[in-house]
Parts: structure tokens; C-alpha cells; sequence
């Protein structure tokens, strides 16, 4: 099979495509014929090199991906033979890899079958970043009377934060970066769309709420753009800090921030989100459920799987709208 494999760490284009062995599933496990497999922003910051954080250092050679999503060709000992055949997608674990291939091999306790209209692009969108987004939403407390600023709208959790605003209830103004991701913010139903590089970006925001102050603030971005959202909240507001672009760093808010406008702040992901809300699976059938409902429709954008250098460095200079994805 082909798979796409790290051997130095390092820029984008240390990504190259390799003809290896198919890998076997081992007692429990399936191997999964892949239709499609998420690209995250921790992919890039791993393949740069070893962080530190929540992630294992990655051993080299590796072949990068944590989310797949395809058809099981085949059980390991042990495994229900009934999985042989159907859709499935799943998260195959923090601390894992193998999903930028053509084949992969995942625990059989991890995966969620897929019903036939569920893509499998949609599917590896909702099964990673969405059970974020669910986490993140499950917090938020979102309901009719709320007026929601979305950084990052454009993005995989953006866009879908967006849709489940709008299907709250609440207004919803999403800031994204130039006139094509502003375009794209509309049509999920935004009641504005803001180009976040503009000079008097702020003051186009309060333009578009015609005196209303935001009350829920979906912060992923962080750093002076995170900061000046931050500031447009109104007293009694509430922002959902759930990550930032690599080099800004976290938001910066104080308690003083807090107490003098009645605010509250909450890092809406990790492991106190998760034990609240049900643990990962739960999330992960949550958002999986949600696309199949079709209440919320994931942004991708593909890339074939030879071209996972081009993925990352799009991914990296923000080029990309919604969760990227690679496929065979």
C-alpha cells in the first residue's frame, strides 16, 4: 500500500509518499480500507518536532493521522467478523498514527458504524474536530436570546459553531480571513460575516449588531485578535477559550477582566470537558449523529493523499476552509 511517512522532522515538505507493507490487525483490531483521513493542526506541530504537551514525542519514522474513515477489509483474532464490509469511522486514538494511507488497522471497541449517506470526508471532519465541537457547545449554554462572535468561523470548529448558533436560536456574526472565507461564513447561515484583516474590524462587528454586544464569544484563535474579540463582549458575557494559532498563545484575560464585567471564562476542551460531557465516544456519537441528522454539515477541504506536504503547508498559512482531509 501507499502511506505517507515522517522519517526527520521538520518543514511540510518532509512528508513523502511510500510504497510499505500493508500493516495486520491484531486480536480486536480491523483493518480499515481508507476513504478518507483528518488532518489536524497537531500534525503539524508533531512533524515540526517533539512539543512536549498531552502527545507522545513521535518515534521516526512514523506515518502521521489519528482519524480514518472507510470500509473494514478485515478482523483480526478474536474480532467480530460482522464488521467485515461496513463504513466506519474512527478516532484511532491521541498518541496514535497511521491514518495517512491507504490502509489502516484501528481497535474494533473504537469504531462507529456509518450509515450510507454519511461521507466519509463528513464523517473523519465529525469524528475528531466535531466531537471537539461538541464538547465546546455542550458548555456554551447557547440559546435564542444570545448574540455568538465566532473567530475562526471558516474553520472545522467554526463553521460548525456557527450552524449550531443559528439552530439555537442566537445571532451570529463569524470573523474570518478575506472575502472568500467571509463568503463562505454567509452561507452557513451567519447573520454577518467579518474580514478579521480589516483596519476597523471591530468596528464593523458592532456595525453589524447595530448596538447589541456579543454575549457568547467562541474564542479558537487567541492573541491580539482573540484579545479585541474578547473586549467586544458585553457585561455578563461569556467566552468559550478552545485553542489558538500557532505563535499567538492563549487570549490573554485577567480576573480583574472577569470581576469588572461580570464575564465568565471557560477553556472549554481537555479532560474536565470530556469527563462532563459523556467522555469521547459519547462526543464522538454526538457529532457523528448530528451529520447524519444533517443539523450540522462539516466544511473539507481534500487533498489527495500524495499531496499531504501541500495539506500541512495550506493548513499552516490558513489557506483552507473547514477540517482538511486526504484521500487516497
Amino acid at each position: 500500500m501507499h502511506a505517507v511517512r515522517l522519517h526527520a522532522f521538520g518543514p511540510a515538505e518532509n512528508l513523502v509518499i511510500e510504497e510499505v507493507p500493508d500493516p495486520v490487525p491484531g486480536p480486536g483490531q480491523v483493518l480499515i480500507d481508507v476513504a478518507a483521513a483528518g488532518v489536524h493542526v497537531v500534525d503539524t506541530r508533531l512533524r515540526e518536532g517533539p512539543v512536549g504537551g498531552p502527545f507522545p514525542d513521535p518515534v521516526l519514522p512514523m506515518v502521521p493521522g489519528r482519524e480514518v474513515a472507510g470500509a473494514v477489509a478485515a478482523v483480526g483474532p478474536g474480532t467480530d467478523p460482522a464488521w467485515t464490509g461496513r463504513r466506519v469511522a474512527v478516532h484511532l486514538g491521541p498518541g496514535s498514527s497511521g491514518g495517512y494511507a491507504e490502509r489502516a488497522v484501528a481497535d474494533a471497541a473504537a469504531l462507529h458504524a456509518l450509515p450510507d449517506h454519511v461521507a466519509a470526508d463528513a464523517a473523519v471532519a465529525m469524528v475528531g474536530t466535531g466531537r471537539t465541537a461538541m464538547a465546546v457547545l455542550g458548555l456554551a449554554g447557547l440559546g435564542p436570546g444570545d448574540t455568538a462572535l465566532v473567530t475562526a468561523a471558516a474553520g472545522g470548529m467554526g463553521a460548525l459553531f456557527v450552524q449550531a448558533a443559528r439552530a439555537a436560536g442566537a445571532a451570529v456574526v463569524g470573523l474570518a480571513g478575506g472575502p472568500e472565507k467571509t463568503a463562505v461564513v454567509r452561507r452557513l447561515g451567519a447573520d454577518a460575516a467579518v474580514d478579521y484583516r480589516a483596519a476597523d474590524w471591530t468596528g464593523e462587528v458592532a456595525a453589524a449588531l447595530g448596538g447589541r454586544a456579543p454575549t457568547v464569544l467562541f474564542d479558537g484563535v487567541g492573541g491580539a485578535l482573540g484579545r479585541a474579540a474578547f473586549d467586544l463582549l458585553g457585561g455578563g458575557g461569556r467566552v468559550l477559550l478552545h485553542g489558538y494559532a500557532p505563535g499567538s498563545g492563549p487570549t490573554a484575560i485577567t480576573t480583574g477582566d472577569l470581576v469588572d464585567r461580570g464575564l465568565t471564562a471557560t477553556w472549554a476542551i481537555g479532560p474536565h470537558a470530556i469527563r462532563r460531557l459523556g467522555g469521547l465516544r459519547e462526543l464522538e456519537t454526538r457529532a457523528l449523529a448530528e451529520a447524519a441528522a444533517g443539523r450540522l454539515a462539516p466544511l473539507v477541504t481534500a487533498f489527495p493523499l500524495r499531496c499531504a506536504a501541500d495539506a500541512h503547508a495550506a493548513l499552516e498559512t490558513r489557506a483552507t476552509t473547514g477540517k482538511v482531509v486526504l484521500v487516497p
